[in-house]
C-alpha cells in the first residue's frame, strides 16, 4: 500500500491499521517491507555469500548481543508508539505523511531486531507493554504542542538514537557482522528521519528537555538489556 493510499484510508481503516501496529509492537510479529540487512563476502569461487552464521560467537558474546538487540527492539517499539500518537494529533497532512513514512521504516527495524533475537535464541523485552504505553503518552504530549514542536521532538529523538546506535556499533563483537549490518542500516534511516523532521520545520527542543529525554532513555536501555 502506498503512502497516499494509507493517508486516504477511512478513519475506521486507519484505526484498525494502527491497532494492528500496536499489537505487533507489544506482542511481536512485526512485518518488514525491506529485506533484513546482510553483510556479504566473496568466497573462493568469487561468488558473494551472505554472512548469517553465529558460530564464531561465544556464549557470552551471544548473550551480550541479544541484550543489545533487545534494547534496539525496545527502541523501535517506542518509536511506533510515539509516531502513532503524534499522527493522531498532527495538524497538517504533510506532517502526518512524514510521521507515517518514518513509522513504516521503524517497523522494518523492529522486525529485523525481532528476527535477530530469534536467531540468537533470545526474546524481546518482557516490559514491552509498559514501554509502549509510556512512549504513547509522551507522543501525545509532543503532538499537543503543535507540529513544529512535534517534529522537533522527532529530530531530537533520532539524534539521541543515532548516538545510541554508534555506541552499540562499538560494543558489538567484530565477528557479529549480522547484527552490525542491521544496526548500521538502522542508523542510516534514523539520521534521515531526523533530517526530514528539521527540513519540515521542526523546532529545536530546549536543553533541559533534551537532558530529560536522555535520562529517560538511559533508564529504558539499562532495564531492557536484562529484562
Amino acid at each position: 500500500m502506498s503512502r497516499l493510499e494509507r493517508i486516504n484510508q477511512s478513519p475506521i481503516d486507519r484505526l484498525i491499521g494502527e491497532f494492528d501496529t500496536a499489537l505487533r509492537a507489544i506482542a511481536g510479529g512485526a512485518n518488514y517491507t525491506r529485506p533484513i540487512p546482510r553483510t556479504y563476502i566473496e568466497n573462493d569461487s568469487s561468488q558473494e555469500q551472505a554472512l548469517t552464521s553465529d558460530l564464531d560467537l561465544s556464549p557470552e558474546d551471544r548473550t551480550h548481543v541479544a541484550g543489545l538487540m533487545r534494547v534496539n527492539h525496545v527502541g523501535e517499539v517506542c518509536a511506533q508508539a510515539l509516531y502513532q500518537s503524534q499522527k493522531f494529533l498532527a495538524k497538517t497532512p504533510e506532517t502526518r505523511a512524514l510521521l507515517d513514512q518514518a513509522a513504516k521504516e521503524e517497523m522494518d527495524h523492529m522486525a529485523w531486531c525481532e528476527e535477530r533475537l530469534r536467531e540468537l535464541d533470545s526474546r524481546p523485552s518482557l516490559l514491552n507493554p509498559l514501554w509502549y504505553a509510556g512512549a504513547f503518552g509522551i507522543g501525545l504530549v509532543a503532538g499537543l504542542a503543535g507540529d513544529r514542536w512535534s517534529l522537533g521532538f522527532v529530530a531530537e529523538t533520532e539524534k539521541q538514537v543515532e548516538r545510541h546506535l554508534d555506541d552499540h556499533l562499538e560494543k558489538l563483537p567484530e565477528a557479529d557482522l549480522r547484527s552490525r549490518a542491521i544496526v548500521e542500516q538502522m542508523r542510516i534511516d534514523e539520521i534521515e528521519h531526523g533530517t526530514s523532521a528539521i527540513a519540515a520545520g521542526g523546532q529545536e527542543l530546549p536543553r533541559p528537555l533534551q537532558t530529560l529525554m536522555a535520562g529517560i532513555s538511559k533508564i529504558m536501555t539499562t532495564t531492557a538489556y536484562k529484562i
